[in-house]
């Protein structure tokens, strides 16, 4: 007889329909949650025979033990929601997140021969809803798990916003002693093409063999299960809404690579942070500071709306630039752009310009544009990502009180963020 959370294939009249028995409240229907991860309704009446594949192995009722062993790390995982710590709880069908060290090993066997696993939850949330007070409370927790004596950090959370996270976090993390590696998920774990537990048992293996010191992402590299990427965490970009293999660097290239099979792990950058010193943590951001993204038919208004606030992220065209000019009688508004965008800055809002390409940098020097954007006082943000700048100036404007010190430090590298020459290769392939 086949129970909820067993493989089943469903055999009805016209066809076959093999995946996860779901539990159902009524007799009219067999639910089953398919390989793509959807579930779908079958007739009762027209199933002919419901055959078990596979016994299920997601009971809700096991317990693993879970002891210490001297020979291992000591990491510690810590759940802020989303994909990466959920899976389908077969008594009710929905989808559950699990959080103790139990769960983890019992989920994740592997594990628990990697290193000896702590976890603690710090919220269950969307990445989406993350807010700078959300990364401010995740560096405490940090800082109370490295005075406990732990050799590693992993932080799961949803992918939404991983990377603008990491970049966060690794501007408020100035020194540490130990490795904080940000995993996410793109699919649950009771989804065969999960890469939940693959990206954890790396950002694990990562974490016990090498000497990095620093913040960094551990994803699939490629649609294959067979190597996660260490990705820098502030030139990283979630490049697509659901492959595995989503996360890409921008103007950089990975750190290293972890092969799940064999567990090897190769550094792809040799000059990496590998000096341990006492926890830095500058935890402060500035809640005033928004992105405008450059459009076509822009207004003024637009530009005046941050007037009085004390950061703004201008996501510009091409090299960096906005409209402003007005080479004809449709673009006669453009004037005002200028002198709004004016006034935004005399009202003492520190104004930073990136650029809408993915890839690249801001060349500001080059068109008359750009060079009028400066005369006004915006200033270059560079090659650096939007979101990063974002992070950046909110944190700068949080911890710095001399506003011409922090124009100063946006356009300087702090974490990696800045490369003042692109080498060719960090493109796409």
């Amino acid at each position: 007889m086949a129970n909820p959370g067993d493989q089943v294939k469903v055999i009805t009249k016209d066809e076959k329909f093999e995946g996860v028995l779901m539990p159902n409240e009524t007799e009219n229907t067999v639910v089953v949650k398919l390989d793509s991860g959807y579930n779908i309704g079958i007739d009762s009446k027209k199933v002919k025979k419901i055959e078990v594949v596979k016994s299920s192995s997601h009971k809700n009722n096991i317990k693993v033990k879970v002891t210490k062993k001297k020979n291992l790390s000591n990491v510690c995982i810590l759940h802020t929601g989303g994909t990466i710590a959920s899976r389908v709880d077969y008594r009710t069908g929905g989808v559950v997140s699990k959080f103790t060290p139990e769960d983890l090993i019992s989920m994740f066997p592997e594990l628990g021969d990697i290193a000896n696993i702590d976890s603690e939850l710090i919220s269950n949330m969307w990445s989406d809803d993350l807010r700078f007070t959300n990364l401010s409370k995740i560096s405490k927790v940090i800082e109370k798990k490295i005075k406990q004596g732990v050799d590693g950090i992993i932080i799961g959370m949803g992918t939404d916003n991983l990377a603008v996270a990491a970049a966060g976090l690794s501007f408020i993390i100035e020194e540490t002693p130990v490795p904080v590696i940000i995993v996410g998920a793109q699919r649950s774990s009771d989804r065969g093409s999960s890469d939940a537990g693959m990206n954890l048992v790396c950002a694990a293996e990562f974490i016990s063999k090498t000497d990095f010191k620093g913040v960094a992402i551990c994803m699939h590299e490629n649609t294959n299960d067979d190597n996660c990427a260490i990705l820098p965490a502030t030139k990283t970009k979630k490049l697509h809404s659901s492959r595995r293999d989503a996360f890409k660097p921008v103007n950089d290239s990975i750190s290293a690579r972890v092969n799940y099979k064999s567990r090897e792990i190769i550094f792809v950058k040799k000059n990496y942070n590998k000096e341990g010193s006492d926890l830095v943590l500058k935890p402060n951001f500035e809640e005033k500071v928004g992105i405008l993204k450059v459009h076509i038919n822009m207004f003024p208004e637009e530009f005046e709306f941050y007037k009085g606030w004390k950061g703004l992220i201008i996501e510009g065209t091409g090299l960096g630039h906005t409209p402003g000019h007005s080479p004809n009688s449709e673009t006669e508004i453009h004037k005002k752009i200028f002198p709004a965008l004016k006034k935004v800055i005399d009202s003492g809002c520190v104004v930073v310009i990136t650029t809408n390409c993915v890839f690249g940098m801001v060349g500001m020097n080059v068109y008359d544009k750009g060079r009028d954007l400066q005369k006004l006082g915006v200033v270059s943000g560079e090659d650096m990502l939007t979101n990063t700048a974002f992070v950046k100036l909110a944190w700068l404007l949080g911890n710095y009180k001399d506003k011409e010190e922090v124009k100063k430090l946006i356009s300087e590298n702090l974490r990696g963020e800045i490369n003042k020459r692109i080498e060719p290769d960090q493109f796409l392939d």
